[in-house]
């Protein structure tokens, strides 16, 4: 008999608290998920949404990928807290800094899933994180990046030519209903990537309230 899922079910993981370690010196307090009975199939690196304004690990999305891929996919899912940002876990060391200096977290995320040869890593950013998905995370090491709500707020054209002329696939996200940026707009903007695939998500909004289930079936598709 199969489990029901409900909006609050944790389902069998190996759940180990990381550290992350920055090139300018910091800890970042972090999660990784594993699958257990075997090694992942591929690997997913969370870039959360804007601490300023309470995205975290934590955020719902990112804790409800670690709480069920594992098992439910075969993935390991790496959740960390980006410098200065608090959750359940901790705090990470270091303040906010725009965008800029979270580069080193973007890179210490990656060099992580790598040093422990992680399979297969895949970005999977939301608002703020899609941001430094786009800015910091092209790096040889990662598959692509799935962006989850892209505001398009801090990364600029450079990003995204940087982004097509690597040819790494990256897919967009797009709520109908978004707060910054809907997905006629999107369409427009990520036709810059030519690769990029932009889905809009009829119904959703920014913060994809009720639509954890629907937002996580598209990433493992």
């Amino acid at each position: 008999m199969g489990t029901t899922i409900k909006a609050n079910t944790i389902l069998p993981a190996n759940r180990e608290a990381i550290t992350l370690h920055t090139a300018d010196g910091l800890e970042l307090v972090g999660e990784l998920a594993m699958p257990q009975g075997g090694p992942p199939g591929a690997t997913l690196v969370c870039l959360h949404p804007l601490p300023t304004h309470g995205g975290m690990m934590d955020s719902h999305l990112f804790r409800k990928a670690a709480w069920r891929l594992p098992a439910l996919a075969g993935l390991a899912v790496l959740r960390f807290n980006t410098r200065g940002t608090s959750s359940v876990r901790g705090t990470s060391e270091g303040s906010f800094d725009n965008g800029a200096c979270e580069r080193y977290d973007v890179a210490a995320a990656i060099e992580y899933a790598e040093f422990h040869d992680l399979p297969g890593i895949w970005l999977l950013a939301w608002s703020f994180g899609t941001d430094l998905a786009l800015m910091h995370g092209l790096d040889p090491g990662i598959q692509g990046a799935i962006l989850l709500s892209p505001p398009l707020r801090f990364s600029d054209a450079s990003h995204l030519a940087a982004w097509a002329e690597s040819g790494k696939p990256v897919t967009a996200l797009v709520p109908e209903f978004d707060d910054y940026l809907r997905p006629d707009e999107a369409k427009e903007r990520f036709a810059a990537i030519p690769q990029a695939e932009v889905g809009p998500m009829a119904g959703s909004k920014h913060l994809w309230v009720g639509d954890a289930e629907k937002v996580l079936d598209e990433v493992v598709r």
